[in-house]
């Protein structure tokens, strides 16, 4: 064998073993991944508050953003659905967890993602007998007060936007001006409703009482959790829930909210109403958000699931969908 091909063997070894390497290495490296990824998703640091008795503590939930039913990207910040949910569910499971204070600072979002943290707190209160106070930011509003309605006391700042009771679904019709630049749609559907709330061409009649029937029937959910949650005659619910926006102290005139005061004053309530005075305070913190982002992300490059123009483009899709939306 002569020289050259003696390099030519050497050399093929040699990317033989830096590939074997270099996969080895993806391996473990997206085993961590999912490592990390998993104890994102299941558990949460514990960022203690005010000192106290560790196995009677007051755990403190942050709701903060629009609430949306979607995995957040590794360069957006704000809310994150899954993450909250489980971090429901860490504060319900926890028997050293004896009261929840929810710090609600959000316009509302998805009807969907809305009332599955209802759900959740429900569960919470009926299957772990644990109460729940809320303390409401600058705004709690439609979705954002949806989640506080079963709450067992609710505390709003003097200039806290509330309510904005109801549901709203909008889409934009650029007919005319794609006429205006002779661009035309072709349109193939199987149904005549297939293409409900277009927005190529103007909406019929029908479709619009189609839709009026699903957010109508969205309200009536809307309206049913305050009842439940608040005690508060149907009536009374409808008569207060037109859709308007109230500050905090019109919020408790009208009974939305039990108490004006900012989260130290619903901490003092609680810790007095349950005997709950020595008790540790801790707030879940979020030290993975990012790294959570990074891990989707990384691990999707990894394994060659993804391209820069599919996360664009799944970014497009998110904008792009009509929503019946419980937000101000």
């Amino acid at each position: 064998m002569n020289t050259k091909r003696w390099l030519a063997l050497v050399a093929a070894i040699v990317l033989l073993f830096v590939s074997i390497g270099f996969r080895f290495t993806m391996n473990i490296a997206s085993g961590l991944l999912e490592g990390f990824a998993s104890l994102d998703e299941y558990y949460y640091s514990e960022e203690v508050v005010v000192e106290g008795d560790w196995d009677e503590r007051i755990a403190v939930l942050n709701l903060n953003g629009v609430i949306m039913d979607q995995e957040l990207s590794l360069f957006m910040e704000g809310y994150d659905h899954n993450k909250f949910l489980n971090m429901i569910d860490q504060a319900s499971e926890d028997e050293s967890v004896k009261a929840i204070i929810l710090r609600v600072d959000s316009p509302g979002g998805e009807v969907g993602a809305t009332a599955q943290i209802h759900e959740k707190l429900v569960e919470l209160k009926e299957n772990y007998s644990k109460p729940i106070y809320i303390s409401m930011g600058s705004t709690a509003a439609s979705g954002g007060y949806y989640v506080a309605a079963p709450a067992d006391k609710i505390f709003a700042e003097t200039s806290t936007l509330t309510g904005s009771i109801g549901v709203i679904m909008e889409n934009i019709n650029y007919s005319e001006l794609a006429e205006n630049y002779g661009v035309h749609f072709n349109t193939i559907k199987s149904g005549k409703h297939k293409d409900i709330m277009s927005p190529s061409r103007e909406m019929t009649k029908e479709e619009r009482e189609i839709l009026q029937s699903i957010i109508d029937e969205m309200y009536d959910d809307f309206v049913q959790v305050i009842v439940d949650g608040r005690g508060m005659s149907e009536a009374k619910v409808r008569e207060v829930g037109d859709g308007r926006i109230y500050t905090g102290r019109q919020a408790k005139e009208v009974g939305l909210v039990d108490e004006l005061g900012d989260f130290d004053d619903a901490l003092a309530a609680i810790q007095k109403d349950y005997n709950l005075e020595d008790a540790q305070v801790i707030q879940y913190g979020e030290d993975f958000v990012f790294l959570s982002g990074f891990v989707t992300q990384m691990k999707n490059v990894f394994q060659g699931n993804t391209s820069e123009l599919e996360l664009v483009m799944s970014l497009v899709r998110q904008s792009d969908k009509p929503r019946a939306m419980y937000i101000y």
